[in-house]
């Protein structure tokens, strides 16, 4: 999935279980932080062969005709750009369920005390497994332990599933303001 729409799952997730942890005065996930971690494993993976790329695109010394196609850069062959392998190494690293795991027991032994919103994480590998095919991104779920990937899954940038996408999230957008609308107004009249 794309990184917007992981980041608008990632805070429409952490506001629906906020609702919840009010009702039983609980203490609230931080929505921006869980939202920072929905977006991190695409951050980590993408941002350093983005800006290389980029600032090659602007000082000259890359042409768009220089970056592999999504087609070209799954299944990985020796031809491909160091940038694209080094971005394929830090997808492995950030979606990978086993790493995510060990990060979230490390903070909770750091700090003593369970991180919820790094959960954004894990909420990003899972969306991300149906919405990525082989042919682009396949998530590597138990990467180090095994180089098994999901197959069988979908491109998320095909037309249908964007539209169904964003629709879905304007939906729950909506509830989620709705319910909350209605809540304030019950309130006000006791």
């Amino acid at each position: 999935m794309d990184i917007f729409a992981h980041g608008l799952w990632t805070a429409a997730a952490a506001k629906a279980v906020n609702i919840k942890l009010a009702e039983k005065k609980q203490k609230l996930l931080s929505i921006p932080w869980t939202t920072f971690w929905g977006v991190f494993p695409d951050l980590f993976a993408f941002a350093i062969p983005f800006v290389y790329i980029f600032s090659g695109l602007l000082s000259g010394s890359l042409h768009l005709s220089d970056i592999p196609r999504p087609h070209q850069v799954e299944p990985p062959t020796a031809g491909t750009y160091r940038v694209i392998r080094l971005a394929q190494q830090l997808y492995n690293i950030s979606h990978s369920a086993v790493i995510f795991a060990a990060v979230f027991l490390l903070a909770w032994l750091i700090l003593r005390r369970p991180v919820w919103e790094l959960c954004g994480w894990i909420l990003h590998i899972l969306i991300d497994i149906p919405t990525h095919s082989y042919q682009f991104y396949p998530t590597p779920v138990f990467w180090p332990l095994s180089s098994w990937k999901f197959t069988d899954g979908f491109s998320w940038s095909v037309p249908w599933f964007m539209i169904a996408n964003y629709s879905a999230i304007v939906v729950v957008y909506y509830i989620l303001f709705f319910r909350k609308r209605s809540k304030d107004r019950a309130s006000n009249l006791t």
